[in-house]
């Protein structure tokens, strides 16, 4: 089962790209945060610093993903087309 729906694309979200090296993916609600590191580490061959979720209130489940290397979010949005 993939944990990873999409990534988000608001202004807020591609702000933190650049601002805190940080991606935010919508995700399965029975994802864990193990499992999105997981799938993170795998998928864009970056280590991960730290994982934080939440429920909106629309019911999806936001991934917040912060990555080790600096600049590495920079990266990884290139290849999802983000920025």
């Amino acid at each position: 089962m993939a944990a990873i729906l999409y990534p988000l694309t608001t202004e807020k979200a591609v702000a933190g790209i650049e601002r805190e090296n940080k991606l935010t993916f919508i995700v399965e609600t029975s994802a864990s945060k193990k499992q999105v590191r997981d799938e993170v580490e795998k998928q864009f061959k970056e280590k991960v610093r730290k994982v934080t979720t939440l429920i909106a209130l629309d019911g999806r489940k936001k991934a917040f993903v912060r990555f080790v290397k600096p600049g590495a979010a920079a990266d990884v949005a290139a290849k999802l087309k983000i920025v």
